[in-house]
């Protein structure tokens, strides 16, 4: 990254950089915050009762060796992956986990070339949180390629009285997260609030 970039960042530093343009990265609305920081909230009361590692939100910067600039909404690197931080700029190199919330502004960049990025800088789980349908996609990283593992429906009463037993059956409450064995996080717990 040239010192022409990095001095700009100091300047401005509301913004992601892909494909060689500045895109500036809009504030979150209350909904996208309350969820960031509940799964902030979350991760670090795990990772730091077990010295597990470390969770970030979206005004840290992440350089990835393959592609742009980006500041994802969530950051999680593992212990044995901290030696990619650098605690005065910024993380250079590929995290452990990246979360984005979807916004109107930026879906189509969060599905596209921000999933693809990670693909390809070996990001080793992404979720992408939709915060309309109170939703999450994730995405494990197999044999260099993302593949969908499963998406996570946060359903009201009325929703869960149109489903089948049998449909009922594979409504799923919580979300495993694969890099951390054994934690999972209630979908009730992320959607505490949202979009009415």
């Amino acid at each position: 990254m040239s010192t022409e970039i990095i001095n700009e960042r100091l300047l401005y530093p509301s913004y992601e950089i892909i494909g060689g343009k500045k895109i500036m990265a809009p504030a979150a609305n209350p909904t996208h915050g309350s969820i960031i920081g509940r799964l902030y909230a979350f991760f670090f009361s795990y990772l730091d009762a077990k010295n597990a590692g470390y969770v970030f939100v979206d005004d840290v910067d992440v350089y990835l060796k393959e592609g742009p600039l980006f500041k994802p909404d969530l950051i999680v690197v593992l212990e044995e992956n901290s030696s990619i931080i650098d605690w005065d700029k910024g993380i250079y190199g590929s995290p452990d986990m990246l979360v984005e919330v979807l916004s109107k502004s930026t879906k189509k960049r969060d599905v596209t070339i921000k999933k693809d990025t990670y693909e390809a800088n070996g990001v080793r789980e992404y979720w992408i949180v939709d915060p309309y349908m109170k939703a999450i996609s994730v995405y494990l990283l197999r044999d260099g390629k993302y593949f969908l593992d499963d998406e996570y429906i946060l359903f009201d009463d009325k929703e869960l009285e149109l489903l089948t037993e049998e449909e009922k059956a594979d409504v799923k409450h919580e979300v495993p997260v694969s890099i951390l064995d054994g934690l999972k996080v209630p979908l009730k717990y992320i959607f505490k609030w949202g979009y009415r």
